[in-house]
């Protein structure tokens, strides 16, 4: 993680989220006025959403919409946002761009963001509370597929922020060999020794109707619809996610 341009003097001011798990982290951190803009794919909190400038998307940004709203910290991913977009607004405005693949990088991402939005006691606060909620999930660990996607079907690798999500909440990931995003097919799925299939809430929308089709498909495992904002979303959110794991398990009939 990385401040580009200069570096600021003091707690910003005008904020930019391109990034709809930090904006939630923002607004945690009690940023209402600081917070300018965001991306419309920030629907949480939902009076943001409905009330706060939308910048265009993750990927589609809208340049001159940032550029009205004068920041004086435009917060990016590496994964959510294209790097040109953000090399860019970096020419002109300090761009913080996160890189988050594990738990340790979410938290330290949370410090980070705390300092330079002067918010390190809430930031630390948060970061006390996720430690404190974390549960080491009894051995052996449940064999899963996590899908993000549909034609073509698409999992997680042994690279990803999920993947280490899925560890704490006592899943071992089918197919943690792999990097990032692959695509699988059915044999990929059928042969990887999944005990479980799970279809996450985004960034595909599985539904109930979709769980029922792909019964069919993979009669041999058993599949369950997942919110993916808990696998996925790396900020305040992952304070409530471990309690959402062990209610999920206990849904699937799992006991840790």
């Amino acid at each position: 993680m990385y401040l580009q341009n200069t570096l600021l003097t003091q707690p910003a001011q005008r904020i930019v989220s391109l990034v709809p798990s930090i904006t939630e982290l923002l607004h945690h951190f009690q940023l209402e006025h600081e917070t300018v803009g965001i991306t419309k794919f920030c629907e949480h909190p939902a009076t943001w959403f409905h009330s706060k400038k939308r910048i265009g998307g993750t990927k589609q940004i809208h340049i001159d919409e940032v550029r009205n709203l004068q920041p004086d910290l435009i917060i990016a991913n590496k994964e959510e946002n294209v790097k040109e977009q953000v090399d860019a607004l970096a020419a002109s405005y300090p761009v913080w761009l996160t890189d988050v693949e594990t738990v340790e990088d979410a938290l330290r991402m949370i410090h980070d963001i705390g300092e330079l939005t002067g918010k390190p006691l809430i930031a630390q606060t948060l970061i006390e509370s996720i430690k404190q909620s974390m549960q080491e999930p009894i051995l052996p660990m449940i064999p899963a597929v996590y899908l993000i996607w549909k034609e073509p079907y698409m999992t997680v690798g042994g690279d990803t922020f999920i993947h280490y999500m899925l560890q704490k909440a006592g899943f071992s990931n089918c197919f943690d060999h792999q990097k990032r995003y692959p695509e699988v097919n059915e044999d990929d799925i059928i042969n990887c020794g999944a005990e479980w299939l799970l279809l996450s809430s985004e960034p595909y929308p599985f539904q109930q109707k979709h769980l029922e089709e792909l019964k069919a498909t993979f009669p041999h495992q058993q599949i369950a619809l997942v919110d993916g904002t808990y696998f996925s979303w790396y900020g305040s959110r992952m304070a409530d996610a471990f309690k959402y794991f062990s209610l999920l398990r206990k849904d699937m009939n799992i006991d840790f």
